[in-house]
């Protein structure tokens, strides 16, 4: 009999491409997603359930119905800039929603989970690649928010047989390769996805938050993992934790960083469109720097990313883009 596998957030940008490996993986799925930005189309397999996780009556209703085997936690607020801007909004669907989270898992006995975290939770590294032992010291509300579930996931363990992955994404890029699923946000800020739009003219020009950063030349540098190497990353996570290990958490990156204004120059190479480019101030919150050290998930969960290519991640983004296009 097939393991049944919560996954809320599942039909958002990274959820559903986790999702989709779960099912092909021969696990039994249920998504709970309010649609805030995910979208239904994005759910190619398992059931769907619309709802907010601040409903505590449905969550309830859910868990003594489905009896989940393990929950994958994605939803949550992203944004840095609008954490920024709308701090108690993010402490309240990040930090507050988990809560409520792990209180079902309590209830229900449930105890291997998966969370989503973030690199954010590191701020402004002091040094370049991050290890799972850096220091965290988060520099937006986002950060924290993410930083305080992570505290409330492992107090929770410490205690009770409860055990959990988290998983610290950087920087998030590219799409499905056959282009079926992708960041389908309007909201989405991923850099690539954003170049793309530039490219296929649904935006007039990109902006470059910082050209003054200590970096080679000037733009902030990232480490951008492809969607389907991190969803991957999952689907190893949980299998770790069926194996009865214990919790740990893993950063999520290759350990290579591209500029952002590297990023730009590779979107107009493979797009062939020269679409403009202006200079803006750095936004608050944007550290100059941050790259994964991915050894210990390499080591740990025999991870082994396929998608390592930065012209990998803008093609199949650039697809992606394309086919949404054509849906207009």
């Amino acid at each position: 009999m097939s393991k049944k596998i919560l996954v809320t957030g599942g039909a958002g940008y990274i959820g559903s491409h986790t999702v989709s490996k779960l099912s092909k993986a021969g696990y039994n799925v249920v998504v709970y997603d309010n649609l805030s930005t995910g979208s239904a189309s994005a759910v190619l397999s398992g059931k769907l359930i619309v709802g907010s996780l601040e409903d505590k009556n449905l969550l309830y209703q859910i868990f003594s119905e489905y009896k989940f085997d393990a929950v994958l936690h994605f939803a949550a607020s992203i944004s840095v800039s609008e954490s920024i801007l709308k701090p108690l909004s993010y402490y309240n669907n990040n930090t507050c929603n988990t809560l409520q989270l792990l209180q079902c898992c309590q209830l229900f006995g449930i105890n291997q989970f998966v969370f989503s975290s973030t690199a954010a939770v590191y701020g402004e590294p002091k040094e370049n690649p991050i290890t799972e032992l850096s220091p965290t010291e988060p520099i937006n509300p986002y950060g924290r928010s993410k930083l305080m579930s992570e505290y409330f996931i492992d107090d929770y363990a410490r205690t009770s047989q409860f055990r959990y992955v988290i998983l610290r994404y950087f920087n998030v890029a590219g799409a499905e390769l056959k282009a079926n699923i992708g960041p389908s946000s309007q909201k989405a800020e991923h850099l690539s996805k954003v170049c793309c739009d530039a490219a296929l003219g649904r935006r007039p020009f990109v902006s470059i938050f910082g050209t003054d950063f200590p970096t080679p030349d000037g733009s902030a540098i990232r480490d951008y993992i492809h969607v389907e190497d991190l969803a991957q990353a999952h689907i190893d996570a949980l299998r770790y934790l069926e194996q009865e290990n214990s919790s740990q958490i893993f950063n999520c990156g290759y350990g290579q960083g591209y500029s952002v204004k590297e990023v730009i120059e590779k979107v107009k190479e493979i797009s062939g469109v020269d679409f403009p480019v202006k200079e803006a101030p750095r936004r608050k919150g944007d550290p100059a720097c941050v790259i994964a050290c991915p050894d210990k998930i390499r080591q740990m969960l025999s991870w082994q990313p396929k998608y390592n290519n930065l012209d990998i991640i803008i093609k199949t983004t650039l697809n992606w883009e394309k086919k949404l296009i054509k849906k207009l």
